[in-house]
């Protein structure tokens, strides 16, 4: 192993972990190693992500101290995922295979005990046929249940037990009293001489077919990793000396000039060069219109180029393309650890010490105080409580909801960082909004040109003067002249008057736009306008007075519209329970204007972006979880303030890192999607751990015989590993549920209600 020191972060394929236990037997190890500032084991997938200054090799020893075997991974995320699920495939046919053969010698024993009852051993003919049969379990243990007995072994030399102990205590344990009964079995009285080699490859069996399903459910919850992976095409059509040829994706360098024919997915992250089409980004967005491409425009990794060619430099390859960082952002959060893991997690630690001790405790009561035959029914109690209690079903409760869960999240645009957000997102009370970029456009656009004339006259004068300004009203001026397609005329004496306007002569005209202190200015009555121009502001809108030649020629607004989509998202946010406050640097009539047309009560505008943190803080110290959508640089300390902060994906930088949940599109039905998804979420991962709890609450007792005096039956070993195994699948299939999770329908009414 080279000892090269990571890039953080980095990833380890681990080797003999099987439950919670190992998991923090591993975590433990790992932070003591000098220069690790996290390690998190995804017991989902059996990899070890690390982040810090520290060397492979220091990493690979910790690990192997801790009793379990590392490798760090050096493929692309293509090859690995393609190895892991080779070895899969592998593992599953392995499992099924060992299943089999010990189910086929167990079945027939168990079918002999309860046809005939004959399993006893008292004749020397009973004792050649058992000794051949438990040479026969003997085989199966080692063939097909040899794993439980290394990893056990590997557990005790390092002081330690984890659930191969359990299997290997329970199966190795029944195996070894019946071998005595069946070489002694004079030392026993005839009524304990029962052999139960039925019982020992039953457990084994049962338990490998359990894990081999286990194995099959396993590989549907990295769905949303292995769709991401698919989204890029190993090959890129790469143009160098004059020819165009195709290379491995991994070939691409910065600086490439690439082409991508219709039909095409876009192989790394660039610029268009030359070429008009639509690309589908619906599978990195959410959006499901394909968006117009031309000279100029950012492509992204993955996205589907629709029906033109496209040429285009190369800006992002390899790990650096915004498809490989959601990826990574993606596995970093499904090995993350929910708070409420924190339990099960400390549960499991301590479960198989204890239950050995119960174990023990219960067989001897059994021993000392049963009825005959007391050793029978030692054994059997000691076997039983041994197999049902291994709390495989706890420590996989809250690993796989939380891979399925963050991996929907992905597929629906919706990036959890960390496992922490996704708890945290169900609690929220309020949700703080910033306006510009969030609930608007965040881009003025002309919304209203009045005038007693033609519109475009005058929209193609004001236009041409207003190209000689910097404002970013005047862009927007500017900019639906463009689109309406009006030449601009020559402008001649162009002048900015602070606080006013501007003004200028146009194809020979004396044109004035500003505020009313420029027409005061320049002795010219509103008039009739005034009134319509305090109407537009009331709405939000910011009215300028245009004149021409000195006389009143209309009124022109401009404004950062609306979201279309955005009175839905408020709509469905308040019906998720969450309160609504819009906090905006933007003055205070905007901002109010803004708030009456979305129903949104509490607004705090004039704000610097230490203002924004200060109100966070306030409303946690008032008792609430705040959640905090933004996309500026002025958003970051708030966002990171917030309990949940939700970055725009359409935003800088800044706010991404800021942020806990970064959403893909620029819509607020990203947060309610994320609420939803981590309700959803956190219901699954309660429903697993009642169900783990319960069934070894409520297994262990059985196990011990707390029903004999009832039923006058004890819990069959056989029965108890059935339980075991089968445990596990019921938590990994649940888990899988979550993979139908939908987020309701994003159309709200006017009245709140989701149609």
């Amino acid at each position: 192993m080279s000892d090269k020191t990571l890039d953080s972060p980095q990833t380890f394929r681990l080797q003999g972990v099987s439950c919670a236990g190992c998991v923090k037997k591993i975590e433990r190890a790992l932070a003591d190693v000098q220069g690790v500032e996290d390690a998190r084991v995804n017991l989902g997938d059996k990899t070890l992500l690390v982040q810090g200054e520290v060397a492979a090799g220091d990493c690979v020893r910790a690990v192997e101290s801790a009793g379990y075997g590392a490798e760090l991974v050096q493929a692309s995320a293509r090859e690995l995922r393609e190895r892991q699920r080779e070895e899969e495939r592998a593992h599953y046919r392995q499992l099924l295979w060992r299943a089999g053969i010990a189910l086929g010698l167990g079945i027939p024993l168990m079918a002999w005990g309860l046809v005939t009852g004959e399993m006893g051993v008292n004749s020397p003919f009973q004792q050649m046929a058992w000794g051949a049969v438990g040479l026969l379990t003997l085989a199966v243990l080692v063939f097909c249940g040899g794993h439980f007995f290394t990893g056990a072994w590997r557990a005790f030399r390092h002081h330690s037990a984890t659930m191969d102990t359990l299997v290997a205590l329970g199966t190795g344990t029944a195996w070894l009293f019946s071998m005595l009964v069946v070489l002694l079995p004079q030392v026993l009285p005839e009524s304990a001489r029962h052999v139960y080699f039925e019982a020992s490859a039953m457990i084994i069996g049962l338990i490998n077919l359990g894990q081999a399903l286990e194995v099959r459910a396993r590989g549907r919850t990295s769905a949303a990793v292995e769709k991401l992976l698919q989204l890029q095409d190993p090959t890129a059509r790469v143009i160098r000396d004059g020819e165009e040829r195709d290379i491995p994706i991994e070939q691409v360098q910065v600086g490439d000039k690439l082409r991508v024919r219709p039909g095409e997915k876009i192989p790394v992250d660039g610029r268009v060069l030359e070429g008009r089409s639509l690309v589908d980004e619906s599978m990195l967005t959410g959006e499901p219109l394909p968006v117009k491409k031309a000279d100029g425009d950012a492509v992204t990794a993955g996205t589907l180029n629709k029906n033109g060619s496209l040429l285009f430099t190369a800006e992002k390859v390899g790990a650096d393309t915004r498809l490989s960082q959601i990826i990574q952002m993606v596995k970093n959060a499904q090995s993350s650890r929910v708070p409420i893991a924190r339990l099960a997690d400390t549960i499991s630690s301590i479960f198989v010490p204890s239950v050995m001790i119960i174990a023990v405790i219960a067989a001897l009561v059994w021993y000392n105080l049963g009825p005959d035959p007391r050793v029978a029914h030692m054994l059997v109690v000691l076997t039983s409580v041994l197999i049902i209690a291994c709390p495989c079903a706890l420590g996989l409760a809250t690993p796989m909801s939380v891979m399925v869960g963050v991996g929907k999240g992905a597929e629906n645009g919706v990036l959890v960082r960390n496992g922490k957000a996704l708890q945290q997102a169900t609690d929220l009370d309020v949700l703080v909004v910033d306006k510009t970029g969030t609930l608007t456009e965040g881009a003025p656009k002309l919304t209203d040109i009045e005038c007693a004339g033609d519109t475009d006259t005058l929209l193609q004068q004001l236009a041409s003067l207003e190209s000689r300004s910097e404002h970013p009203l005047a862009e927007a001026i500017v900019r639906a002249a463009q689109e309406k397609k009006l030449s601009l005329g020559d402008v001649h004496g162009f002048e900015a008057i602070t606080a006013h306007g501007v003004r200028g002569e146009v194809d020979g005209k004396k044109v004035l736009l500003g505020n009313r202190k420029l027409m005061q200015r320049e002795s010219i009555d509103p008039g009739k306008w005034a009134e319509k121009a305090e109407a537009l502001a009331e709405q939000g809108r910011t009215a300028m007075y245009a004149a021409v030649d000195g006389a009143m020629a209309g009124i022109i607004a401009v404004a950062d519209p609306i979201r279309e989509d955005a009175q839905a998202a408020v709509n469905r946010l308040k019906n998720l329970g969450l309160r609504i406050e819009m906090l905006t640097g933007d003055n205070s009539a905007t901002a109010q204007a803004v708030a009456r047309q979305l129903d949104i009560d509490h607004v705090h505008a004039d704000l610097q972006p230490e203002d924004k943190e200060r109100i966070v803080s306030e409303l946690q110290n008032s008792g609430a979880k705040v959640g905090m959508a933004g996309d500026g640089i002025n958003d970051a300390p708030a966002l990171a303030r917030a309990d949940v902060g939700f970055a725009i994906g359409a935003g800088t930088d800044v706010a991404i890192e800021s942020a806990d949940v970064t959403l893909m599109r620029s819509s607020l039905h990203g947060v309610a999607d994320a609420v939803e998804l981590s309700r959803a979420t956190l219901r699954n991962i309660k429903q697993n751990l009642f169900g783990a709890f319960v069934y070894n609450t409520l297994g262990i007792p059985i196990a011990a015989g707390v029903l004999y005096p009832v039923t006058g039956m004890l819990l069959s070993p056989v029965i108890a590993g059935a339980a075991m195994a089968f445990s596990s699948v019921t938590v990994v299939s649940n888990a899988n549920r979550l993979r139908f999770f939908k987020p309701s329908h994003h159309t709200a009414t006017a009245n709140g209600g989701e149609e």
